[in-house]
């Protein structure tokens, strides 16, 4: 296929080439890309008429509906930068986010205007409880079209920072097409493909939904957030909606499986499904796999400062057996890793790397990802945790994840964390478990399963049983909530 050079150029090919076709969805409204061209259109002439010109920061924080994602394409038009902001993040956290990347406007509603309103920032009020509007076929009003590079920055993605505040990534559009092209080619994306769209806009996981969907001139159908963790409904979805191609963290997929029926729907039309953000547990992957065996399973690997830098798809469930853990693969997209002594911390050069973090020097180098790899015998990378999750218990030094790998292993343990709290007098591993039967495992009962796996010397000190563990938005463990709930007095961050 064609490739293109700017992200926003891919909704007004698609419309040339087939403007009736079905471009986004969310449970309200469909826009097929003539109408997403033209909604596009008439959002950048508004943002031009209030003064929005290249290079200038565009925040958007509203629901994620089909004005939202018009509103990301009005932004790039005009060869601004837009910069999404999660729906439920509370006032406080939005407003941190605007303060920093000092936006010349903000697309919101008007319940949440107050929160974010500054002085030289303009406001562009969204309606969600106003009836959609149907664009017209052609743009009443235009706005210019600036010359823009790849190199151009496209988009700001905020995640947490070690200081305390929100830092924000900022991506060029070689960098997410970079990463969409492979995907395209990787899935062999096409017209009649729909794409579920899980993750917030926030999220680099919403990078692949739409923008693949648009190279391919397929569709995506937006989930909203209330039902981003509804199980029953996202299965309902997944099957009425004939979807295609899913793409979510692990956690969302397990519980559909557990409490959302998904195990008891064939669902023929899904042909790949794809995960990232966070570990799969092995067993309840190979149960989907072997329950789907039709379909293609592919494990994503990258953090938002590179996107996806490498991947791994699982064989055929009849094919030789994939290796445990599962690989998180080799290097795509184009890029090049390499495994940095003497923590095996694994490092990322290539097109997907970031330009750098806004208000801080340009990204230059080698990207250190914070993750522990090793290579298999194949020559896949294997995933050993985070450099920041090493803790040592007793003398013994552990990786978090291993532990609660041994914790999830217990037959009545549906979901573990574990954390490292410490007082004065002592160090203690603390479990959180959500139980997978109404027999919970005792503490002794954990001691004894997690004393034939883990090495002598660790021991589980103390174990909460919770009905779900607390997630943050992206859907991964919020482990700052677990610290807080197991010792309330602690401000740890």
């Amino acid at each position: 296929m064609t490739r293109s050079p700017l992200l926003h150029d891919l909704v007004t090919r698609a419309a040339r080439r087939t403007p009736g076709a079905p471009a986004v969805a969310d449970p309200v409204t469909t826009l097929t890309y003539a109408q997403l061209d033209v909604a596009a259109g008439q959002l950048a002439a508004e943002l031009h008429h209030i003064g929005v010109a290249a290079g200038d920061r565009v925040a958007i924080w509203t629901d994620k509906t089909v004005r939202a994602v018009a509103a990301t394409q009005a932004v790039l038009r005009l060869g601004a930068v837009y910069v999404p902001i999660d729906p439920l993040n509370p006032a406080h956290r939005a407003a941190q986010i605007i303060e920093d990347c000092t936006p010349a406007a903000v697309i919101t509603t008007a319940d949440r205007a107050p929160a974010v309103t500054r002085p030289g920032t303009a406001l562009l009020l969204d309606h969600p409880a106003a009836p959609h509007h149907t664009p017209a076929a052609t743009p009443s009003r235009c706005a210019p079209r600036p010359r823009l590079s790849p190199g151009s920055p496209a988009y700001i993605l905020y995640t947490s920072g070690s200081t305390g505040r929100p830092k924000g990534v900022c991506l060029s559009h070689r960098n997410a097409l970079a990463f969409v092209d492979w995907a395209v080619d990787t899935l062999r994306a096409a017209p009649s493909d729909r794409f579920a769209n899980h993750a917030p806009l926030n999220f680099d996981l919403s990078v692949l939904d739409l923008y693949t969907a648009f190279a391919a001139g397929a569709s995506v159908h937006l989930i909203p957030a209330d039902l981003a963790y509804a199980p029953r409904a996202l299965t309902e979805l997944l099957d009425h909606r004939q979807l295609t191609v899913w793409y979510s963290v692990p956690s969302a997929l397990q519980l559909m499986m557990r409490a959302g029926g998904l195990l008891d729907r064939p669902l023929p039309h899904l042909r790949a499904v794809l995960f990232a953000g966070e570990v799969f547990p092995s067993d309840d992957l190979h149960r989907l796999r072997r329950h789907w065996s039709g379909k293609r399973f592919l494990n994503l690997y990258g953090p938002t400062e590179t996107n996806v830098c490498a991947a791994y798809e699982l064989p055929p469930p009849d094919a030789t057996p994939p290796p445990l853990p599962t690989p998180i693969g080799r290097p795509t997209c184009g890029n090049d890793v390499r495994i940095l002594a003497p923590d095996d911390e694994l490092a990322v050069a290539g097109p997907t790397v970031m330009l750098g973090y806004w208000n801080r020097p340009p990204h230059q180098g080698w990207y250190r990802t914070g993750d522990r790899v090793r290579l298999d015998e194949n020559g896949d990378l294997i995933y050993l945790g985070r450099l920041d999750d090493t803790v040592k218990i007793h003398g013994i030094r552990m990786h978090l994840t291993e532990i609660e790998a041994a914790l999830s292993s217990h037959p009545h343990v549906s979901e573990a964390a574990a954390l490292v709290t410490r007082s004065a007098l002592d160090t203690r591993l603390t479990a959180f478990i959500v139980p997978a039967t109404t027999t919970p495992p005792t503490l002794l009962t954990l001691k004894r399963h997690c004393a034939t796996r883990l090495p002598r010397g660790i021991t589980i000190d103390a174990v909460h049983h919770l009905p779900a563990l607390p997630r943050n938005a992206n859907g991964k463990v919020d482990r700052h909530q677990l610290r807080r709930d197991s010792d309330p007095g602690s401000d740890a961050p």
